[in-house]
């Protein structure tokens, strides 16, 4: 009996330790970033592809795009949301006003539908040392939870809807899966496999449970 007592504590500990806990990025959690995206910052993007033109983006790959989503964290302004797996940054979603992803409108998938104000969700990144471990949902609530504190109502994503079983290599702007368990609709289709999709949420945010 003490063994197999000692063996369930054993999986307790175990369970408690790989807690997610996802925390907006401040500026001193900034090492945090840099230790999920790497060095390079995903080859030098910085999650700024969204917020300039393709000609801006190509002048400033690397540390200038660096510096500018650093600007944007120590001005005060939360761009997005890190997970901590077992304490350690994990993984990245990026989320914010609309109007800051100029890219969006410019794009024919995720033009606007419509007036309504809106955060998005733009970009996730989970460190190869923490892939497959179901990161991306963890992430999702964490940036809903965010926009949620900002007195937002709705939240729009531009996932992938993959078919069941294909590679999620490129997904980076979400899987349309993972985004239904949080309780996100899909609104429109410009494609068929590239919904635009929403959450409408009211303070205290209802997340659909995991």
């Amino acid at each position: 009996m003490s063994l197999l007592r000692d063996n369930k504590n054993m999986v307790a500990d175990l369970k408690a330790r790989q807690r997610v806990k996802v925390l907006p990025l401040i500026s001193e959690r900034w090492k945090d970033l840099e230790s999920v995206v790497g060095g390079s910052g995903d080859s030098g993007c910085w999650c700024m592809w969204w917020r300039l033109s393709d000609e801006e983006f190509e002048e400033q790959r690397g540390q200038a795009n660096k510096m500018a989503l650093r600007r944007i964290v120590d001005s005060g302004k939360m761009p997005g949301v890190i997970a901590y797996l077992s304490n350690r940054p994990a993984g990245w979603c990026s989320i914010g006003p609309r109007q800051e992803f100029p890219r969006l409108d410019r794009s024919f998938l995720f033009g606007r539908i419509d007036d309504e104000p809106v955060w998005s969700i733009v970009c996730y990144y989970v460190n190869r040392a923490f892939r497959g471990r179901g990161l991306m949902e963890h992430l999702t609530r964490g940036a809903v939870e965010l926009a949620v504190s900002k007195g937002v109502c709705t939240v729009e994503a531009y996932p992938v809807d993959l078919p069941e079983g294909s590679s999620s290599a490129g997904a980076y702007t979400g899987i349309a899966a993972i985004l239904r368990r949080v309780g996100f609709t899909d609104v429109v289709r410009r494609l068929p496999d590239r919904p635009i999709m929403r959450l409408h949420v009211a303070a205290p945010a209802r997340l659909a449970k995991a």
